[in-house]
């Protein structure tokens, strides 16, 4: 059950062409969102599709691939787990984000 932890998979399409960032260490990360979307009938017999916003990163090896072969508007599966992240923005303020750290890509559109 140890392999269940902090474990997400998700497939959607990306929002945007992936952000590749080379740091001084060498190391890549590729930075980018995916829309999930799930539809259902509202009380009115209506459909009804809900996007969900999902912020992904990749280090190394995976995000060598994303930015070879992964654009805007391209369906992908992706697993790895969630971090959350905190900061002080300019005025202060403690901010935080959640994303999800890649560590395995499925490209499912051509």
């Amino acid at each position: 059950m140890n392999t269940l932890r902090n474990k997400v998979q998700l497939i959607g399409n990306l929002g945007n062409d992936p952000e590749i960032i080379n740091l001084e260490s060498g190391k890549m990360l590729a930075k980018f969102s995916i829309a999930t979307n799930e539809s259902y009938k509202n009380a009115q017999g209506e459909k009804v599709t809900d996007t969900q916003w999902h912020n992904v990163v990749a280090w190394g090896k995976t995000a060598e691939i994303v930015e070879k072969f992964v654009t805007k508007g391209k369906e992908i599966a992706i697993e790895g787990k969630l971090t959350t992240r905190a900061w002080d923005d300019k005025d202060g303020n403690k901010r935080y984000t959640t994303e999800v750290v890649c560590n395995e890509l499925l490209l499912l559109s051509k």
